[in-house]
């Protein structure tokens, strides 16, 4: 098993935290680009899809880790869209 599935797996139990490499991992390989909007977007980043929703999240900052409503966030959207 990879280290992407075995992410992938991890995200499905919808763990309380979830480290933001990790799931830039996870939506990269499911085929979604990131996108920053440049200087004044601020923390807010975008995951692009070329058929599935469009994911908007806030970079966490000054950790590294995703509260547990942005994960149970991304979890549906990503079961609504069938990735995951």
């Amino acid at each position: 098993m990879s280290t992407v599935e075995k992410l992938k797996g991890n995200l499905k139990n919808r763990p309380a935290t979830y480290k933001w490499n990790d799931i830039k991992r996870v939506l990269t390989n499911l085929g979604y680009k990131e996108d920053s909007g440049g200087k004044t977007s601020g923390a807010r980043v975008k995951f692009i899809h070329a058929t599935a929703a469009l994911i908007i999240i806030h970079k966490p900052h000054p950790g590294n880790e995703l509260k547990k409503y942005i994960i149970d966030f991304i979890v549906d959207t990503l079961e609504q869209e069938g990735l995951l």
